[in-house]
């Protein structure tokens, strides 16, 4: 049946192409997502606006784990952008409404007639951190590091440009091979965070360890696996909306912690709450839960050819497992998505099969519909596989209790199915550490997810990609997610990525299992804490509350 690489003959792009339009004018011309009930209502937070608050004040949030090096171009952690979000601002960002705005750039992109040439406004007036000018030049060298830097994360993200070059000193014009719709959603993600050039001519790859760029706060010192400290820049831009003067991010892995110290006042904010605590939490009259949803998904690897890093060569694996697609989809067939969600995280969160976030403009029935939970299916491929069952197979799980709950239940399932799960704590930064370098057997790990679905699904599966951990390679899927990238039509995208899930569906190099929902809870002496459906906890412009204890 299938191998490691799902399908090696190619049709004719054109005819995928083709194929994808009628789809398109016949099942999704509307592209509306489906209709999804929750009985938990979204709260975004709001601006400070109007708001009477009070000046200074150190604000402490509790971290719900370590982030990766603190540098753009090579970071894979969620949790780095919650600290570079109040130090590194991007040429774009995200509104809560789900729609891109300028940041750095003062208006949207410019596309020409061709698509093959984009230009970018940028703000004047603006001092990175160190005091170094914000200019063309500035934000040139940033994408060339991010486009070209061994090692970087970036570089599939930003789609087949030729040439960044400048115009004059406020335009930055991109040119592309081929047009790529996708660039300005990137460029609201670490892809379009800009830093200073005089930090990286005098840090050089150790950036990281002391980044700068233009925010409301700068970088001062990093305690690892304990605190990351920031300070209000009186450089920035619009300085007079910045109301703290520090803000200390305390790395507390254990939810049960994270509670426990928000109760008490020892910190004003915490991220990534637990659904086994977010109920009494969100009856504390001093405590506020926000609530979105999230444009990522929750699963597990499977490494089926990293066997050099991420975005090397694909190289066989010779066991069942990374050979036969048949073993992974029994995999997929054996987990119970919507029991699990319900069993472990009390329905806070939703079961998923797919990279396509429900609610947005490209997603369908077609291409974010689960398959049945189906272990005696499972059974019979594992038997027309050849292999003999109970299937090992070994999972390292982040240490903490929600996710090895979590992975305790899939176990449990998974032995339905014919597979013995063997299960790994392992301590976050390691786990990014094993997806790259591909030390791995599976990896439940997941993504914070982005706006538009090329973000979601080409970093991790398109070949030779730098975010390919699992060592996947589809000509097919490369034809299909290279016409989306081209088009600027959501139907035509939606019926493209309807495709694209059906080919991942038949390989499995990642099983979409769930998708959270952000749960962040703060004290009600702050306000203007935000968080939006890419996860990341906005703390930038928030302050506590006027004649009110923190």
């Amino acid at each position: 049946m299938f191998g490691r690489s799902d399908i090696r003959g190619s049709r004719p792009l054109r005819a995928i192409a083709a194929a994808a339009v009628a789809l398109g004018l016949a099942s999704c011309s509307s592209a509306q997502p489906p209709v999804h009930s929750t009985a938990h209502a979204d709260d975004y937070g709001t601006p400070v606006g109007e708001q009477k608050v009070r000046q200074g004040g150190d604000l402490v949030m509790g971290l719900s784990n370590e982030p990766d090096r603190l540098d753009p171009t090579t970071s894979s952690s969620l949790y780095m952008r919650y600290v570079m979000s109040t130090v590194c601002e991007k040429l774009y960002d995200n509104d809560s409404s789900g729609n891109l705005v300028p940041q750095l750039a003062t208006e949207l992109p410019h596309f020409s007639d061709d698509g093959l040439t984009v230009t970018i406004p940028l703000r004047t007036g603006v001092q990175f951190a160190d005091g170094t000018t914000f200019n063309s030049s500035a934000v040139r060298t940033s994408l060339q590091r991010h486009l070209t830097l061994d090692g970087s994360q970036r570089t599939g993200e930003m789609g087949p440009i030729t040439e960044i070059d400048t115009d004059g000193q406020s335009q930055i014009v991109l040119k592309f091979g081929t047009p790529f719709a996708p660039i300005t959603a990137a460029l609201a993600d670490r892809a379009g965070m800009i830093m200073s050039p005089s930090a990286l001519r005098e840090e050089g790859k150790d950036f990281g360890d002391h980044p700068v760029c233009v925010g409301p706060f700068k970088f001062v010192e990093r305690i690892p696996q304990q605190t990351i400290v920031v300070e209000r820049d009186p450089l920035y831009y619009d300085a007079q909306n910045v109301h703290f003067d520090r803000i200390v991010y305390r790395i507390m892995t254990d939810p049960k912690a994270r509670a426990a110290a928000l109760r008490a006042g020892d910190v004003q904010v915490a991220d990534t709450m637990s659904p086994q605590d977010v109920d009494a939490l969100s009856t504390d009259p001093r405590l506020h839960l926000l609530v979105s949803g999230s444009f990522g998904f929750q699963g597990f690897y499977l490494n089926i050819g990293n066997v050099d890093g991420a975005g090397k060569p694909a190289k066989p694996i010779e066991t069942p497992l990374a050979i036969d697609a048949r073993v992974r989809q029994a995999l997929s067939l054996s987990v119970d998505r919507q029991a699990l969600v319900d069993q472990v995280f009390k329905g806070w969160y939703e079961p998923t099969c797919t990279p396509i976030a429900p609610r947005t403009s490209y997603a369908t029935a077609a291409d974010t519909d689960c398959p049945e939970f189906d272990p005696d299916r499972a059974r019979r491929l594992l038997a027309d596989a050849g292999v003999q069952t109970p299937y090992p197979v070994t999972m390292q799980v982040m240490n903490v209790s929600d996710q090895l709950q979590y992975a305790q239940a899939l176990q449990a399932q998974l032995a339905r199915g014919g597979f013995d799960l063997r299960i790994v704590p392992s301590e976050y930064p390691a786990m990014l550490e094993a997806q790259k370098r591909g030390t791995y057997e599976s990896l439940l790990l997941g993504w914070s997810g982005r706006l538009d679905p090329d973000g979601n699904i080409s970093r991790f599966l398109t070949t030779g990609s730098s975010g390919n951990y699992a060592g996947y390679s589809s000509p097919d899927l490369d034809e299909v997610l290279a016409w989306a990238a081209h088009s600027t039509s959501p139907a035509r995208r939606g019926a493209l990525y309807e495709q694209a899930v059906r080919l991942v569906q038949r390989a499995n190099p990642y099983i979409y299992t769930y998708r959270l929902r952000n749960l962040t809870v703060h004290s009600t002496g702050v306000t203007g804490i935000e968080v939006y459906a890419d996860g990341t906890v906005r703390l930038g412009k928030a302050a506590f509350v006027a004649d009110r204890n923190s």
